[in-house]
C-alpha cells in the first residue's frame, strides 16, 4: 500500500487538466479506496493466521475492526493531501489533523485491548458461590488496575495529542513529566485524581478491602458494591449507598468483616435475670442454631459477659456462611430467645427488687 501511494503521489501530475478541488477529491478518494482494500486484507490474514481458541486476538479483531479501519485511512491520507494541489498551509492543517485523529485511534484501539484482556481474565471468577475470597481478590485487582492504566492510557493519549499543537505544546509536556509553570498548574488539578489514582493502586496491591466485602463506615454497616477508578461505592444495609473515595479506605480506619473470610461469627445480646438458669439458655440457642438453615454448623456458644446490680449480661455467638446470612441469624437468634423468655421463663426477665425494712426482698 505505501509504494502504491507513493506512486500516486509520484503521479499527480497526470490529473493537471482537471481543476485543483476535483484533483484532491479524486486523491483522497483513491486513497480511502486503497486503505479499504488494504484493511479488508489485513483483517483476512490475520483471522486465517490466528487460532480459533485464541480468544483475546478473536476479539480485539471484532472490536477495533472500526478503528484499524480509520487508522489505515488516516494513514493513507497523508500522502494523498501532499499530492493534492494544497496550499502549503492547508497541507499542514490537513496532516496535523490526520495525525491527532491517528493517536486519538491508537489510543481508542489500546483501552479496547485493555477492556478484552481484563474481561476474559475475570471470566474465570465467580463471585455469586459461597466460597468466593479469590474470587472477589482477583475481581477488586483487576478492576482497580483496569481502570488506573485506563486512566494513564487517556493521559498519555491526550499529552501526545496536546503535544502536536505548537500553542498548547507546554500543556502536553506537563501531563508526562513536571517541569514549568503549566505543570503546576496541571498538577494542583490532578492533584486529587492523582492521589484517588494512587490509592487504587494501593488498594489492588494491598487489599484492604475488596468486591462485596462486609464493612463498616462512618458508623454504618454495608457491602461493597463498586470500587471505580476514584470512588468506592458502599451499598448500606437499607439499600442505600455512600460514596467514598478511595483515598478513604487508606488513611481512615474502618472495619471490614470479611477481610480473611466470608463466613462471619454474629452476635446477639440478651439482658436478663441474675437469676435466670444459663444452663437451660445454651441449651435453647444451641437447638435455635442447629434448626436453622442459616447456620453453618462452626460456631454456637453462650456466654456470661457481665453481671450487675439489676441485669445479668449474656452474649450468644453463631456462625454463617456471608455476611447477610449472619446478619439474619442473630435476628432469628434474638427473636426466638426472646419467645423462649416469654413463654417458659418469664422469671428470667429482668426485675427491679426493693429492700423491704424487715430485710426481706
Amino acid at each position: 500500500m505505501t509504494h502504491v501511494l507513493t506512486w500516486l503521489s509520484d503521479s499527480a501530475w497526470l490529473l493537471g487538466w482537471a481543476p485543483p478541488w476535483l484533483v484532491s477529491l479524486i486523491l483522497i478518494a483513491l486513497a480511502v479506496a486503497l486503505a479499504l482494500l488494504a484493511h479488508g486484507v489485513a483483517v483476512r490474514v490475520v483471522r486465517h493466521g490466528i487460532k480459533q481458541h485464541d480468544a483475546f486476538w478473536q476479539a480485539l479483531i471484532a472490536r477495533t475492526r472500526r478503528p484499524t479501519r480509520l487508522a489505515i485511512i488516516v494513514a493513507a491520507l497523508g500522502p494523498a493531501v501532499t499530492a493534492s494541489p494544497l496550499t502549503p498551509g492547508q497541507a499542514d492543517a490537513a496532516r496535523h489533523g490526520l495525525l491527532v485523529l491517528f493517536i486519538l485511534l491508537i489510543g481508542w484501539m489500546a483501552m479496547t485491548a485493555l477492556d478484552i484482556g481484563a474481561a476474559l481474565y475475570l471470566r474465570g471468577f465467580k463471585v455469586d458461590v459461597e466460597d468466593n475470597l479469590l474470587a472477589r481478590k482477583h475481581v477488586t485487582q483487576v478492576r482497580i488496575l483496569r481502570r488506573a492504566v485506563a486512566i494513564l492510557v487517556g493521559i498519555f493519549t491526550l499529552a501526545l495529542a496536546l503535544m502536536t499543537i505548537p500553542g498548547v505544546k507546554q500543556w502536553g509536556v506537563s501531563l508526562l513529566a513536571a517541569g514549568g509553570a503549566a505543570s503546576v498548574i496541571v498538577g494542583l488539578a490532578l492533584q486529587p485524581l492523582l492521589t484517588n489514582l494512587i490509592a487504587g493502586i494501593q488498594i489492588a496491591v494491598t487489599q484492604p478491602i475488596r468486591i462485596d466485602d462486609a464493612v463498616i463506615v462512618e458508623k454504618e454497616w454495608g457491602n461493597i458494591e463498586e470500587i471505580n477508578a476514584t470512588y468506592v461505592v458502599v451499598r448500606l444495609w437499607d439499600w442505600r449507598r455512600m460514596v467514598l473515595p478511595l483515598s478513604y479506605f487508606i488513611q481512615t480506619p474502618f472495619q471490614n468483616w470479611t477481610r480473611e473470610s466470608a463466613a462471619l461469627i454474629g452476635t446477639a445480646m440478651l439482658y436478663v435475670d441474675p437469676a435466670a438458669p444459663v444452663d437451660r439458655l445454651r441449651a435453647k440457642l444451641e437447638e435455635i442454631a442447629r434448626a436453622s438453615p442459616r447456620w453453618d454448623g462452626k460456631v454456637v456458644n453462650l456466654a456470661v459477659t457481665d453481671i450487675t446490680a439489676e441485669v445479668m449480661e449474656i452474649r450468644c455467638l453463631v456462625s454463617a456462611r456471608n455476611a447477610p446470612t449472619t446478619f439474619d441469624l442473630r435476628c432469628e437468634v434474638r427473636e426466638k430467645m426472646m419467645a423462649f423468655l416469654r413463654d417458659e421463663l418469664p422469671e428470667a426477665f429482668p426485675r427491679r427488687r426493693l429492700a423491704l425494712a424487715g430485710g426481706e426482698a
